[in-house]
């Protein structure tokens, strides 16, 4: 699997007092999302091993239908990025508008912790070599920045 959706409502557990749901929340649902799909495509344990360029573009509120897509970008020997994009909104409306998109990158380990091989993931479509270049291309940015 080289992609999963997760779709839920936005619990008022993790509201601020104005009913925003606050962003380290929005990025726990980045990271489970990613790393259910990254999970699913090693077949193994992962961890995250970078999360890099979330900015938040509007809010969730409390109630709103979230969804979040991880996509899988490209892979290494040991490693997978992923495109993470979330989107909410009122669910009577059904028009989810973007909240936040960032890049992730997981590594499969195996029982002791430590790099397992996962199995290459070849871009294709038009629309997958464009991601894999602007995830690349985001993650170099953040290594050179270093």
């Amino acid at each position: 699997m080289h992609s999963i959706t997760l779709r839920f409502m936005a619990a008022s557990g993790a509201s601020s007092a104005s009913g925003r749901i606050q962003g380290g929340a929005v990025l726990l649902w980045v990271d489970e999302a990613g790393l259910a799909c990254a999970s699913a495509w090693a077949h193994c344990a992962c961890v995250t091993a970078f999360m890099g360029g979330a900015s938040f573009l509007r809010p969730v509120r409390s109630g709103d239908l979230v969804e979040v897509e991880a996509r899988l970008a490209y892979t290494g020997s040991s490693s997978m990025s992923m495109a993470v994009e979330v989107r909410a909104g009122s669910i009577q409306d059904r028009d989810l508008q973007p909240v936040t998109h960032c890049v992730v990158v997981y590594a499969a380990v195996d029982d002791d912790g430590q790099p397992r091989a996962v199995d290459a993931w070849t871009p294709e479509t038009p629309g997958d070599i464009a991601l894999a270049q602007r995830v690349k291309a985001h993650i170099d940015a953040a290594r050179a920045a270093q």
